[in-house]
């Protein structure tokens, strides 16, 4: 069952709204404004439409609530890479991702790992965003190894990925 929208924290709505249009090229679909639960407290629920369902930042105007880091892992003190929006890249592949990034200045990581080639680059708040494109199906041998590891005390590691690393370049802005 896909989700409907998942909703995270931002610190800087301009930032990120530029991110997820430009960057991303998701647009904005829907915003509800309403209050808090403390006096005088709003908050801005912002939806943008991924093209597979809905991506949405609360900007948060309460001063009764604590100021936080809104990055998803870096925030509470875990590598970058643990909790990270992964979105899929369908049949075209990455090659456009990767292409639009470059364009609006972003440097990007690919990585291949085996069953699927990711590209990953960091939001304006601190969080992990890879596109992901399969390349190839999973099946019953990859769903039997994932059973036999999922409660392994001592797993073997896996050969580690092929990674690339993509800097952007003035010429190639748009």
């Amino acid at each position: 069952m896909p989700f409907h929208h998942v909703a995270l924290i931002t610190s800087d709505l301009a930032a990120t709204h530029r991110f997820y249009t430009e960057a991303m090229g998701f647009t904005l679909a829907k915003i509800v404004v309403g209050p808090t639960e403390n006096p005088g407290g709003w908050a801005r629920h912002v939806f943008y439409d991924t093209g597979e369902g809905l991506m949405a930042f609360w900007e948060l105007h309460d001063a009764a609530l604590p100021a936080v880091d809104p990055a998803l892992s870096t925030g509470v003190g875990l590598p970058a890479w643990v909790n990270h929006l992964a979105f899929t890249a369908g049949h075209e592949g990455l090659g456009p991702h990767l292409r639009r990034w470059s364009s609006v200045g972003i440097d990007v990581v690919e990585v291949d790992h085996g069953f699927c080639r990711s590209i990953y680059a960091t939001d304006p708040n601190g969080t992990l965003v890879e596109w992901c494109h399969d390349t190839r199906p999973l099946d019953a041998t990859d769903r039997a190894e994932a059973e036999a590891l999922l409660f392994d005390p001592a797993p073997r590691p896996d050969p580690a990925p092929s990674v690339t690393l993509h800097s952007a370049t003035v010429s190639d802005a748009p």
